[in-house]
């Protein structure tokens, strides 16, 4: 029975661990409401300033109004670049969970090309902070914002926001000059201001639109606005409107840059033109050109490669950054340089034979008129364009006071004062050749140096602001395209202008021991359009007012001292360049240009003939109605 006994119940025992159980449960409960209690202290007073602005956040946002972009306009007040109202579709990451799916939908609605997803999809994080919508797509038409409006509920994070685009009227003539602005890209958003750009999508690129893209840019404005949870804009609760970029007005006359685009056709060509009172670039055309207003828009992956790949490069401005060798256009400033240093006087007489040789050395060094031109002076020289003479000139004057001399003219540096990316061309000297060949230089390219040749290269802007600091005896303006009277526009201009070391200041008048000079090189290319012998005297007839001109060849490939240079048997790409340079009228000029057309043989026959018609055309411009040109809108 003893085994069998029951176990008697210890009250106090299970009293005990109750208890235990209890304060232990107690203890944790207070430690826990101690946390509890601890944290919210520390969020509602400590965080109080940090939780209240996130709070404010999640009600209200900020959001970028973007300025309006500057306007452009020419000489006439023709307007040259304006913004047109068009409706973009963004996308607002945050606001969806499936960008991808997002975007393909989009894709398929507006019917684009397969290619379309992955460039929109790169588009979507194309922005400067979170919540901030990105460009998906410009210019959209009626029936795709239809389209849109009709899904919407399938497309989280769309929407579609009207904006002002960039249009240019003038199109391809005024492509280089104006240049255009694009998309801002991934590189950009490295270097660009993020505030100051903050619901910009695009930014001047080339040309004006890039030299001056502070000014025409303006400042981005702001809105505060209160949201739902949504995301969808409930009230504005305060704003600050945004400044408007600032208008430029251009030297650029857009009529007389249509018609030397006209004038031009087909031609792989670059026309400048200055104004010599003023420096101001009536005209800087580069042929063919490009539809700037293609960047504008969603340009085709296809379309820019083909214009990348056109082999008559319509994207390379070849008015200021194509380098040619100048030809027999630089012989009125080497001529002055041998008046000035005594080298020739005005009565000096040279017997020309159809060549000239270096003492002690057996190779010929041909005129371009193999029988020669008999006795010649300088003018005459001139003139006809003889080259033995000035064989004889350039070995007398040396290569590097020729340098000197030719630097005053600003050959080899870049003297414009707002051409955007204008390179800087070559003007050849001892040192120079030392440096980039290490090699001495020889008395040969002395004188391919002295009838334009060699080493020499120059751009069709350097040579028009040498024939404007020509037109203008001496007298150095720096070329510009901004005629605005805006001070402040001038200091920037200034500024950029000292970056480049293209001062006014740092290019002083030439000043010539004899005036007289002047005139006698006038006369000389006086001649060349209107004398009997003058290269370009067929371009010259019938003008009722007179031409100060010179025709030049740019050599592209060398041929042998006895080969007959017969540019018809030369593949095209081999040919010559037709150069030519002018001002006028001779007494009182109110144009100077330059003319290069590329692979066209001697620039008599082709470019004196281009500039005769643009001379027309600026100085009698009721002739235009005789030419029947129509010009773009």
């Amino acid at each position: 029975m003893t085994k069998f006994r029951r176990q008697i119940k210890d009250s106090e025992k299970e009293s005990r661990i109750f208890l235990f159980r209890g304060r232990l449960l107690l203890f944790f409960v207070v430690v826990l409401m101690l946390v509890l209690v601890g944290r919210m202290a520390y969020l509602q007073v400590f965080q109080y300033d940090l939780y209240t602005l996130r709070s404010e956040r999640n009600r209200t946002s900020v959001e970028a109004i973007p300025p309006t972009r500057g306007l452009i306009y020419d000489r006439q007040g023709q307007l040259l670049a304006d913004n047109l109202p068009s409706h973009s579709l963004t996308l607002t990451r945050e606001l969806t969970s499936d960008v991808e799916q997002v975007v393909a939908r989009v894709c398929m609605l507006l019917e684009l090309d397969e290619a379309c997803q992955t460039t929109l999809s790169e588009r979507s994080f194309q922005r400067r902070r979170p919540f901030e919508p990105a460009l998906l797509v410009d210019q959209l038409t009626e029936e795709q914002i239809a389209r849109i409006a009709v899904n919407r509920h399938l497309l989280p994070g769309i929407d579609i926001s009207a904006q002002l685009l960039r249009n240019y009227p003038g199109g391809e003539a005024l492509s280089h000059a104006l240049g255009y602005v694009g998309r801002i890209s991934e590189e950009d958003m490295v270097t660009l201001d993020k505030r100051a750009y903050s619901g910009t999508h695009y930014l001047g690129k080339t040309g004006v639109e890039r030299f001056y893209e502070d000014q025409l840019h303006g400042q981005v404005g702001y809105r505060k606005v209160e949201t739902n949870a949504r995301g969808r804009v409930i009230k504005v609760v305060e704003s600050e409107r945004p400044i408007p970029g600032t208008d430029l007005t251009l030297h650029l006359d857009a009529q007389l840059q249509q018609v030397i685009y006209k004038i031009l056709g087909n031609r792989r060509a670059a026309v400048v033109a200055i104004e010599p009172k003023t420096g101001g670039i009536l005209a800087l055309v580069s042929s063919p050109g490009y539809d700037p207003n293609v960047f504008i828009g969603m340009l085709d992956s296809t379309d820019f490669n083909s214009l990348r790949r056109d082999p008559n490069l319509p994207l390379f401005d070849r008015a200021s950054r194509g380098q040619y060798a100048p030809g027999s256009t630089i012989k009125p400033m080497l001529g002055l340089a041998a008046l000035e240093n005594n080298v020739v006087t005005r009565e000096y007489e040279l017997m020309d034979r159809g060549y000239y040789q270096l003492p002690n050395d057996d190779r010929l060094y041909r005129n371009w008129r193999r029988s020669g031109h008999g006795l010649v002076n300088l003018a005459r020289s001139i003139e006809v364009s003889n080259n033995t003479f000035f064989y004889n000139l350039a070995y007398n004057l040396g290569i590097d006071e020729m340098s000197s001399f030719m630097r005053r003219f600003g050959f080899g540096e870049s003297t414009a004062l707002d051409v955007n990316s204008a390179r800087d061309g070559l003007m050849p000297n001892r040192e120079w050749k030392k440096i980039a060949y290490k090699q001495p230089w020889f008395p040969g390219e002395t004188l391919s140096t002295g009838i334009g040749q060699g080493y020499w290269l120059t751009t069709p802007l350097q040579l028009a602001t040498a024939t404007a600091a020509l037109a203008n005896r001496g007298k150095w303006i720096a070329p510009r395209l901004l005629a605005s009277t805006n001070p402040q526009l001038g200091l920037l201009a200034e500024k950029n202008t000292q970056e480049k070391n293209t001062q006014e200041k740092n290019k002083p008048n030439i000043e010539l021991k004899d005036t007289e000079n002047w005139d006698y090189i006038f006369e000389a290319m006086t001649q060349v359009m209107h004398g009997s012998e003058g290269t370009a005297r067929f371009s010259g007839r019938g003008a009722n007012y007179k031409i100060a001109g010179k025709t030049g060849t740019s050599q592209v490939y060398t041929l042998s001292q006895e080969t007959n240079r017969n540019t018809d048997e030369l593949p095209e790409h081999l040919r010559d360049h037709a150069v030519f340079i002018g001002f006028a009228p001779v007494e009182n000029p109110q144009i100077a240009l330059a003319i290069l057309v590329e692979h066209s043989g001697g620039g008599s026959q082709v470019a004196a003939p281009l500039a005769r018609e643009i001379l027309d055309f600026y100085l009698t411009p009721e002739r235009l109605a005789l030419k029947e040109i129509n010009l773009a809108p």
